[in-house]
């Protein structure tokens, strides 16, 4: 695997032992000085996905970027809880180590949910939301491509052994080609069939119907999601065929405080397609 993106990440890291496992995360910016800002990935990305933003906003605020166990540069134990609830108290976790106050979450994907779990569990610690082509809900639907991958055998061989979720994601998931660097960069953590394991796990715990255990947790944090009466700011893909243009119409039925901004051109990885629209909107609307 090229290490070309390498030069993309030029970022510290650090660890916080969660139950006795590592959890990659990096922290930029004016340390307590600047008003932080959490940023959580979906599956099949990591922290690598909010490295545009991080760079361009770093100056004035403190970027905390999480990769959730099993995913990027945390680590990758092949008996554990993958599941949206475990991923929420470990991010959780953080947020109290780290004592992060008058957060902004930025949230993407599977991060919707782990987000904004986190922070209904403990609301006084944020002031703002923005969101970028995720959900928080049971699924409305399910594409086909996704039921697809979540097949006991051959999924499992397609995403561990093949990484066809990550690599489809490449194309996939961009309205405009990924640079070499990007997508080495993409690629890079998921470099076997034990490092894959959160990418297969992802796909199953997604609930098709009642039974599955994540079901509730989704319902639950639905039911919540009126409770936030904070800004909110939806920043959407609407080329995007996963978390199309209904799950903006859902939040803004949700949050009617929302400001949305959609992206006709950008697909599900908006944060690659409309990288500088995207910094120049916030640097706004963190203004403020």
């Amino acid at each position: 695997m090229s290490e070309s993106w390498r030069a993309e990440y030029p970022f510290a890291s650090h660890h916080l032992d969660v139950d006795g496992v590592g959890l990659h995360y990096i922290d930029e910016g004016p340390g307590d000085q600047g008003r932080p800002l959490l940023m959580v990935h979906g599956n099949p990305t990591w922290s690598f996905y909010w490295r545009h933003l991080v760079q361009g906003l770093r100056d004035k605020h403190r970027c905390v970027a999480v990769d959730h166990i099993g995913c990027g540069l945390s680590d990758k134990p092949q008996d554990y809880e993958y599941t949206l609830r475990r991923h929420t108290d470990n991010l959780s976790q953080l947020i109290e180590s780290l004592d992060l106050r008058d957060v902004t979450l930025l949230a993407h994907d599977w991060g919707g949910a782990i987000g904004l779990g986190a922070l209904m569990a403990a609301p006084e610690r944020f002031r703002h939301v923005i969101l970028f082509n995720t959900g928080a809900w049971p699924p409305h639907f399910v594409p086909l491509r996704i039921r697809a991958c979540r097949t006991p055998l051959a999924g499992r061989i397609a995403l561990r052994g093949l990484n066809l979720f990550a690599r489809a994601a490449l194309t996939m998931a961009v309205e405009r080609p990924l640079s070499s660097a990007a997508r080495a960069g993409y690629l890079a953590p998921y470099d076997s069939w034990a490092h894959r394991v959160a990418v297969w796990r992802f796909v199953r715990d997604i609930p098709l119907t009642r039974r599955h255990p994540t079901w509730e947790t989704l319902a639950r944090l639905e039911r919540q999601l009126p409770d936030w009466i904070q800004p909110v700011d939806l920043i959407w893909g609407m080329k995007d065929w996963c978390f199309d243009p209904s799950c903006l119409e859902r939040f803004q039925a949700i949050w009617p405080q929302a400001q949305s901004h959609p992206l006709p051109q950008a697909g599900h990885y908006v944060v690659e397609d409309a990288r500088d629209e995207i910094l120049e909107l916030l640097k706004d609307r963190l203004s403020r």
